[in-house]
């Protein structure tokens, strides 16, 4: 995995936003440390405003900063971040999976995300918390249904746990390349001398592990 994470001194490639956005309390903040820093705080407290992280990875020789906005959950807040939604490319939609309202207020986050965003921006719904397994109050086959029916990724995570949380943040970083370096591509594909058009190079993802999930619609804890 060490061919995954770029050297800070590389020219960056590429710059992609992702919001992470949710009800307060789903552990967002917690996601955002663990796949940042790969730490866990048991004292976190909930976000005010909007602050955000970067980490930088390699992918097909390319240099990737992700930059992750963590928007605060509450209600007196939307306000202020409403406006960061804007020129994002990655949003992870969380949710608690021990917690039914979280869940069912996915609908309204995604319907407040996509009047912000950009159409083609990558959307992953996470179910957090699943160490909490005892707890569960979403069966995950609710959460494929609607991440199914709103064409999502899908992953179950654990921030305490550290489970899939990698996994997660790489799959949607992953397919956001793929998206915007065919359109890098496609801009760039121009007539040779001869009045052909330039063939486009396949593109070489770097997977960082064996358990990276393809874009399928699932990924849920065992």
């Amino acid at each position: 995995m060490s061919n995954l994470y770029g050297d800070y001194n590389q020219k960056i490639d590429y710059v992609f936003k992702v919001v992470l956005i949710g009800d307060s309390a789903v552990g967002k903040s917690q996601l955002l440390a663990r796949f940042a820093r790969n730490e866990f705080n048991v004292d976190s407290k909930a976000t005010i405003g909007v602050e955000f992280q970067t980490k930088t990875l390699v992918i097909d020789n390319k240099t990737v900063k992700s930059q992750i906005w963590d928007t605060a959950g509450q209600e007196r807040y939307r306000a202020v971040t409403s406006a960061y939604y804007r020129g994002a490319v990655g949003a992870m939609l969380v949710y608690d999976m021990t917690k039914r309202q979280s869940f069912d207020n996915m609908e309204r986050w995604l319907e407040e995300l996509r009047g912000h965003a950009d159409t083609n921006i990558v959307i992953m719904l996470i179910g957090n918390k699943c160490d909490l397994a005892n707890l569960r109050a979403v069966p995950t086959e609710d959460a494929q249904e609607f991440a199914q029916r709103e064409s999502l990724f899908f992953m179950e995570t654990s921030a305490l746990e550290s489970t899939n949380v990698e996994t997660a943040f790489f799959t949607a970083l992953i397919q956001i390349y793929r998206i915007i370096s065919k359109k890098t591509l496609t801009a760039n594909d121009e007539l040779d001398p001869n009045g052909n058009a330039a063939l486009l190079k396949g593109t070489r993802i770097i997977v960082p592990n064996q358990e990276m999930q393809t874009p399928s619609k699932s990924g849920c804890c065992a």
